[in-house]
């Protein structure tokens, strides 16, 4: 059986193509590309991906509009029903903003645009997503991104740390996120949310390939090939 994937495009979205390259890498199977203004997803999907980007330039908040899309809806609908979603970088923030994860992210603690690898702890090695890392396992993953400061107040972040749902850590906090959490899952282990570029750390020409591990965890998690 195939692996049926699925990459959300929004207006300023310039990550989609990156992920979408880095699931068929890793799959074999190429996903489907969805626009914003669907008000459907494509029948089956075993994975939904919202990218990186500017999503609607960014106005009012980063994620905001985005988060308002039609199909926005519809990856609710699907992340209720137990598909994973996962959420990178303006995809963290979108799922933020959706509700479907907690906190936001605000403007990086040093006010300036960061884009460099960071060392990342792997806090939990038992989700769908993180289950081909040992968890304390120390990885190098690229960061871009200008609004990445993590932040819940501290109710939630005891909550959400006392429930396991802190997926990784900087070692090396670069953007002042509230107790280092770089990605954070929700409830259910279903949706994942991370400022890091996972999709830009599959191929050895990248400079690395510590990025692989969580699109075949996912692939193994589900059980399909």
């Amino acid at each position: 059986m195939g692996f049926s994937a699925g990459v959300i495009t929004f207006p300023g979205s310039n990550c989609d193509r990156d992920m979408a390259v880095a699931i068929e890498t890793i799959t074999g199977h190429a996903p489907a590309r969805i626009w914003h203004g669907d008000a459907t997803l494509p029948d089956g999907l075993d994975f939904i991906a919202v990218p990186g980007g500017f999503s609607y330039g960014d106005y009012l908040r980063s994620g905001a509009m985005a988060a308002r899309s039609p199909i926005m809806r519809a990856v609710a609908d699907a992340a209720g029903r137990g598909v994973p979603v996962l959420g990178v970088c303006n995809g963290f923030q979108v799922l933020t903003e959706t509700g479907l994860l907690p906190g936001a992210l605000m403007r990086n603690a040093g006010i300036s645009f960061i884009c460099r690898e960071v060392p990342l702890i792997v806090e939990n090695g038992t989700s769908l997503f993180t289950a081909r890392y040992e968890t304390g396992a120390r990885i190098t993953i690229p960061v871009a991104h200008h609004d990445g400061n993590y932040f819940a107040d501290d109710d939630t972040l005891d909550r959400i740390e006392g429930d396991g749902r802190v997926a990784f850590r900087y070692a090396e906090n670069c953007n002042g996120s509230a107790r280092d959490i770089a990605g954070v899952l929700n409830a259910g282990g279903n949706v994942l949310g991370m400022m890091p570029h996972p999709e830009r750390s599959v191929d050895p020409v990248h400079g690395g390939t510590d990025g692989r591990a969580l699109f075949e965890g996912v692939m193994e998690g589900l059980s399909v090939a």
